[in-house]
């Protein structure tokens, strides 16, 4: 699955595929979300990726990420196949508080959510985790760590983000397309379970 280098034939969808299931990939501003899809996606993923300007300084807070230059306007589309018969359709939300409203529009029909998180900005998680429970989403939990060890255990995360003792909580690396992968996998692990 090398997501860069998408054939002619590999942009449809194949005839055995039998479900497709909507994902939305949902964190704060800067936490990883477009580069999550670019990791995984095995087309081309569609993004709205636009240079940041002089008008969103007082909106976006670069804490954290001062070398941040491009931020998503609309959403990021991706395609990941998983085995033959399901296809699950990738949509990465905005971040920034002023974009929310069109999570309404993106939160219809979706199946589940992956919240990244980023460890040093926990707070910055509460208003999206807020969407995401409001829309009825059910949802797992990605810590984007770009360490190869977390500083917090899994324990003091899942007490800092209040979560239910059911709701997955896993570490990964949204630059690594396996990383990114197992994420994905537990979530949809946690979306079969739920459903049974």
């Amino acid at each position: 699955m090398d997501s860069n280098a998408a054939s002619p034939e590999s942009i449809y969808v194949s005839g055995a595929v039998t479900t497709a299931v909507k994902i939305l990939v949902v964190g704060h501003f800067a936490v990883g979300k477009t580069t999550f899809i670019r990791s995984l996606s095995e087309i081309t993923p569609l993004s709205t990726e636009e240079r940041m300007t002089r008008a969103s300084v007082h909106l976006d807070d670069l804490r954290g990420v001062p070398d941040k230059r491009t931020t998503t306007v609309a959403l990021d589309f991706g395609r990941l196949t998983l085995g033959d018969e399901l296809v699950l359709y990738l949509f990465g939300t905005p971040g920034q508080q002023r974009f929310m409203q069109l999570w309404e529009d993106m939160a219809r029909g979706a199946l589940g959510a992956l919240l990244l998180v980023d460890p040093a900005r926990l707070a910055d998680t509460f208003p999206v985790i807020d969407l995401v429970e409001r829309y009825g989403l059910e949802y797992a939990v990605a810590v984007n760590s770009f360490e190869e060890s977390s500083p917090h255990r899994e324990e003091e995360l899942r007490e800092a983000l209040d979560l239910l003792p059911r709701t997955p909580l896993v570490f990964c690396d949204a630059r690594s397309e396996k990383s990114s992968a197992q994420a994905l996998v537990t979530l949809v692990r946690h979306l079969l379970q739920r459903a049974s």
